[in-house]
């Protein structure tokens, strides 16, 4: 099925759009610009023009206008993906949800809340702090990303080992599809067999079958406790054997994170600290007092068996995020290994029973890479990446950094993996979706021009 890239411009639509948004319709270079990029090594492609709606109404009006004059219509929200996602490629115009950030329900007895796609992670859960729900937001991908952003891109992070990802925490959501029709997919209930799960199928499309506009989640107790820990080992084999008996053991550990020596040393000079630059395990533990103490207790001991003596753990609140801030500043402290650096972030995810024999392929594909490469992730769910600190302005590190993407991909998809854990397609994965598809990524294909024929729906990103 070839994909139409023949899109207008805005022109023959921009008075409408005016007339709908009035100031909140911006032309500006600087917020084009802004909104032609994210965080990732896509170059920069502007859209046309900028629109600011408040309602799924105004949204469903101006994805009409797009839908009749063949434009392109890509969804906004905090722009802190990592593939491209809400690149430009083909102009139009860019939806920027930010606006409807309202909290429509918080339901405490039903544990789930209704917002605005624009409504970001922790703005909700300030909210649920405020009210005194004892409820909390799990999906934490690190970044204050917006819940619609993170539907629309199935995130997740390090807390999925125990609660799942945006797929696992979304219950219903309302959606614009191409023609401007709004439609309701999902409910509040927490199963149903009614018809097709078009709520799941909306979750990680990444703006290609329509616009989410609102999302009920899923929300979960706040734990009473909660202890932080963090181990060396001596060898990565020993850590990731230590974590898969954990696991076994039926601990259930909320995070569990690996950063290899490499990054321990980055974020050692980025943050100031002094951890023995040995490949590390970060460990947390929710539950009641008593429970936390307990898993606590179980992994240190199965943790010494595989040689991580030196377990260091805390329950108070600023003892917790002084062992945890090798990992909160992981990112940010392999981008400072360089000046000016751009992010090439990998993601593969492989069945954890190969996770050791994985990362330690992955490490020994990057060895004699001309650029750092440090190599951690979230390991409780065999979600792991190689972040490299690219040159933008180096055609020949690019392909170099491209080759070993490759490569762990291959070997991700090898033992049964794949491409991406957790930062979707975007720009960058399409041949990556195919290699690890195959024949689907056609229904995938089917899928989308039965929802979007004129393909204005952020056209050119994952099929």
């Amino acid at each position: 099925m070839s994909e139409r890239n023949n899109f207008n411009t805005i022109d023959a639509i921009l008075p409408q759009l005016q007339e709908i948004f009035g100031d909140r319709l911006s032309l500006d270079k600087h917020v084009l610009h802004e909104h032609g990029h994210d965080v990732s090594r896509h170059d920069i492609q502007a859209p046309q023009a900028v629109v600011y709606p408040l309602t799924t109404e105004e949204v469903s009006s101006a994805v009409k206008l797009c839908h009749e004059h063949y434009v392109p219509v890509i969804p906004f929200g905090t722009g802190t993906a990592v593939e491209g996602g809400v690149v430009a490629i083909y102009g139009g115009v860019s939806i920027d949800l930010t606006r409807m950030n309202q909290i429509l329900e918080i339901n405490i007895t039903d544990s789930d809340a209704t917002v605005q796609a624009g409504v970001t992670r922790c703005h909700l859960n300030e909210a649920l702090l405020h009210q005194n729900s004892g409820l909390v937001f799990t999906v934490d991908p690190g970044a204050d990303a917006s819940i619609g952003g993170m539907a629309a891109t199935r995130a997740s992070g390090s807390s999925a080992v125990k609660y799942g990802t945006m797929r696992d925490n979304t219950l219903a959501l309302t959606v614009v599809l191409a023609n401007g029709e709004v439609i309701k997919a999902g409910g509040r209930a927490r199963k149903s067999s009614a018809g097709y799960d078009l709520a799941h199928l909306f979750v990680g499309s990444e703006g290609t079958l329509g616009v989410l506009t609102e999302v009920t989640v899923k929300l979960h107790p706040k734990p009473a406790q909660i202890s932080s820990a963090i181990c060396p080992f001596d060898s990565i084999e020993n850590a990731i054997d230590a974590v898969l008996k954990i696991l076994a053991a039926g601990i259930p550990v909320a995070r569990i994170e690996l950063l290899d020596e490499v990054q321990i040393d980055a974020v050692n000079r980025y943050s100031g600290l002094n951890n023995q630059l040995r490949p590390t395990i970060f460990f947390e533990f929710h539950g009641t007092e008593a429970h936390v103490a307990e898993q606590t207790r179980q992994a240190r001991q199965i943790a010494a068996k595989y040689g991580g003596v030196e377990f260091q753990w805390a329950i108070d609140q600023q003892d917790r995020d002084r062992l945890w801030q090798a990992r909160y500043d992981s990112f940010h402290a392999v981008m400072a290994l360089r000046e000016n650096a751009v992010g090439y972030v990998t993601d593969v995810c492989v069945p954890i029973s190969k996770l050791a024999q994985c990362f330690l392929e992955a490490k020994e594909i990057v060895k004699n890479a001309t650029l750092p490469a440090p190599v951690f992730g979230h390991v409780g769910d065999g979600n792991f990446h190689v972040v490299f600190p690219l040159d933008p302005g180096s055609p020949a590190e690019l392909a170099e950094v491209t080759g070993y993407h490759q490569q762990l991909i291959d070997m991700a998809l090898a033992v049964g993996g794949t491409c991406t854990g957790e930062h979707g397609i975007g720009l960058g994965k399409r041949k990556a979706l195919e290699q690890e598809h195959g024949k689907a990524v056609t229904t995938m294909r089917q899928i989308k021009h039965a929802l979007d024929p004129r393909n204005i729906m952020n056209p050119g990103k994952v099929v």
